[in-house]
């Protein structure tokens, strides 16, 4: 029996004007502390989400092709395994990865539900119109919102696989990460698992090449958070009186993307009352990227209430999936 098709939806679990108000909060607090920082999910608007797929295919960036090596190797057992009802991914973005995951859900009789929760809009289109495109049988519900405090607002269709992909937690610090993973826990019911991708530690000069490749492209993803601010606050902010560094946190585990100012400057955000001085040199963080170890991850799991139940990595060993249940 053929099953009708089901048209993609997108809800807005933040209205546009509470998103623009969490800029406007973000930019208030974080362009006024010292040292300066804005988070990265406002990387990403149409432009920013293209950016990153190009950096995805980047040689030095090999986390997507690491990650994908596991996933095509643990999927078709943890599909069988489970038949979830349906697959959730927190900061979807394109879903690229995830195709090998809906696949094999289907093959094995699983669910055919579909919900992302991304904080791109443009994203979320995307995948929607590739992925239905691909598979007519796919009931595709996306979600617009901040992974970090709307999953519990995502409807919920029965058994659940629950993805969190691309090592996107190591942007979160380890307070944050705490919360996330409390809120993942309390979400899952028994028969729910969590599938975590995460960077491994390794050499810095492999980790470095990955956030400032040769040909430019993060620097320009890093700097296309100049060009929201400018777009959505009203600012004019010189994309060119910016450029891109990475650095590497030894004392903390993790790459550091900065923009630093190349001269002095005053930026001014109308829409907000606020002027924000850059002396030359001064840098404003917009990515911290924590890089793991197996017993940090079985150990921030177990904080959580989420108990490790597989773990994956790939044959360089510079990547790793996680499986972890309630309890």
């Amino acid at each position: 029996m053929t099953l009708p098709r089901t048209l993609p939806t997108i809800t807005t679990l933040s209205a546009r004007a509470d998103r623009k108000e969490q800029l406007a909060q973000d930019v208030r607090e974080g362009l006024t502390a010292d040292p300066k920082w804005l988070p990265p999910k406002w990387f990403y608007d149409a432009r920013g989400s293209e950016l990153f797929e190009e950096i995805t295919r980047l040689p030095e960036y090999y986390l997507t092709r690491a990650e994908r090596e596991i996933l095509e190797r643990i999927t078709p057992g943890l599909a069988e395994r489970l038949r979830s009802a349906e697959l959730v991914e927190l900061g979807s973005g394109s879903s690229r990865k995830t195709r090998m995951l809906l696949e094999a859900m289907h093959r094995h009789h699983g669910g055919r539900r579909y919900a992302p929760l991304d904080v791109s809009a443009d994203a979320l289109e995307g995948a929607a119109a590739a992925l239905t495109a691909s598979y007519p049988w796919l009931e595709f519900e996306g979600f617009v919102g901040d992974f970090t405090a709307d999953l519990p607002r995502v409807p919920r269709e029965g058994r659940r696989l629950l993805a969190f992909l691309g090592s996107t937690i190591g942007n979160l610090d380890t307070g944050q990460r705490a919360a996330l993973l409390r809120g993942v826990a309390a979400s899952l019911r028994p028969e729910d698992r969590f599938l975590l991708g995460v960077d491994l530690v390794k050499d810095p000069a492999v980790l470095l090449a990955a956030y400032d490749d040769a040909a430019g492209v993060t620097a320009e993803f890093n700097r296309n958070m100049l060009r929201v601010l400018n777009r959505e606050l009203g600012a004019a902010i010189p994309l060119d009186a910016f450029e891109h560094v990475a650095l590497w946190d030894a004392d903390h585990a993790r790459i550091e993307m900065h923009l630093r100012a190349l001269r002095e400057l005053t930026v001014r955000f109308p829409t907000l009352d606020l002027e924000v001085r850059f002396t030359a040199g001064e840098r404003l963080r917009t990515e911290i990227s924590c890089k793991f170890t197996r017993p940090q991850v079985e150990g921030e799991l177990a904080g959580a209430g989420l108990r490790l139940e597989s773990w994956h990595q790939d044959s360089g060993q510079r990547f790793a999936c996680a499986v972890a249940a309630a309890g």
